[in-house]
């Protein structure tokens, strides 16, 4: 068999297309340093948000001297007022102009904003900042894409010496989705799935198989899978399915004989935050798989966010993803 390297397949998908991604943080050098080494593979044009002088000093201090990266300064930026104007409009009435000059000398709003124009293809952020700092702006700016309500965080579960890859969702962002936000979930996770040349078999997790339990929360996973059914009947989605019909194929002949998706799912949506993020993180401490996200999806233009704890290496990887997601933009 042969084995199937993720990253190597992203970039070979990216390389030489010249896709745009804002880095906001230019004073982090391990986003200085991420951004750089996209450039130098020809993976993607960095725009870095920051002082030119400061941020050309980490270059050089990274060893990338003359790098030919864009540096964009908010302070100073020649077109903030068609910007600042594009912004309220988009707000519409939310915000004066008085309150526009101020929000978008957030970094944050700033890249998204570049973003909405169409000077950039995609942002990544979250270095230095909150979630919330990241996720706001792009909920504001950019929205999400008609029929989905909200966004939502995915992780990729990927060990590349047994060729398994899955995705996990939500595992970011929705703390307890309804029925409707659930089956929103599931179909984003399986449009995100095929990034990774997943062929999405999406099983919608619960305590209960088809049935064999009852409650509040198997009943909203129930009526989940039936409202995505209905919205994408030609995706592989089942439920409810307990992880091991979701599975483990012998299991699946017993629970749930007549599923299409039982015994062989690759995307697995949890049915609130705190079981997919239990969920993840076993999988990747005693399953030993890499977890690569969180990955935001259902906006209409990719705005990723990173952990504070990242290294520039997590950086560069999220880099490529989001990268990639301006492809099936």
């Amino acid at each position: 068999m042969e084995i199937r390297n993720l990253f190597g397949e992203l970039k070979q998908k990216i390389v030489g297309k010249h896709i745009k991604i804002v880095f906001p943080e230019g004073n982090d050098h391990r986003v200085v340093r991420a951004a750089a080494r996209m450039k130098f593979e020809g993976l993607a044009e960095p725009i870095i948000l920051g002082n030119p002088r400061d941020v050309h000093s980490l270059l050089t201090d990274l060893g990338f001297a003359n790098p030919g990266i864009e540096i964009i300064n908010p302070n100073d930026y020649a077109d903030f007022n068609q910007m600042k104007e594009l912004f309220v409009e988009i707000r519409k009435g939310k915000v004066s102009p008085e309150d526009a000059e101020t929000i978008l000398r957030d970094v944050n709003y700033f890249g998204v904003m570049l973003v909405q124009m169409g000077l950039a293809d995609g942002m990544v952020s979250g270095a230095i900042h909150s979630t919330a700092d990241t996720v706001r702006p792009a909920l504001q700016i950019i929205k999400t894409k008609p029929g989905i309500s909200r966004t939502s965080g995915v992780f990729l579960m990927n060990r590349e010496n047994t060729n398994e890859r899955y995705i996990f969702a939500d595992c970011a962002i929705n703390i307890d989705p309804n029925a409707q936000e659930l089956a929103e979930i599931a179909i984003s996770t399986a449009d995100t799935a095929k990034i990774f040349d997943i062929d999405p078999k999406v099983a919608m997790l619960s305590f209960s198989t088809m049935g064999s339990g009852s409650g509040a929360q198997v009943e909203k996973v129930a009526e989940a899978t039936r409202l995505a059914k209905e919205s994408r009947p030609d995706l592989a989605l089942d439920g409810e399915l307990q992880f091991d019909a979701a599975f483990v194929e012998a299991t699946a002949k017993l629970k749930a004989p007549d599923s299409p998706v039982a015994g062989q799912a690759n995307v697995f949506i949890f049915p609130d935050l705190q079981s997919g993020n239990i969920g993840y993180k076993i999988a990747q401490r005693l399953g030993m798989f890499e977890a690569v996200g969180p990955i935001l999806q259902g906006l209409n233009k990719p705005i990723n966010d990173l952990s504070r704890g990242s290294s520039s290496e997590d950086i560069y990887k999220l880099s490529i993803i989001t990268a990639a997601q301006t492809l099936d933009n």
